[in-house]
């Protein structure tokens, strides 16, 4: 399953680098690291529904 906002924050870390921006590089990583936040809290909620 494609994650959205990790998807997003990797297309900016890679332009930010390509293109030396460092700050929308940085913004993709932040994008990557909420997305594997809202994807564990996701899978928590998961487990304690017992699905």
């Amino acid at each position: 399953m494609v994650r959205p906002k990790k998807a997003k924050g990797t297309v900016k870390q890679v332009v930010g680098k390509a293109i030396g921006d460092a700050k929308l590089e940085a913004e993709g990583t932040a994008d990557k690291v909420e997305g594997s936040v809202q994807n564990a809290i996701g899978g928590l909620k998961d487990a304690l529904k017992g699905k």
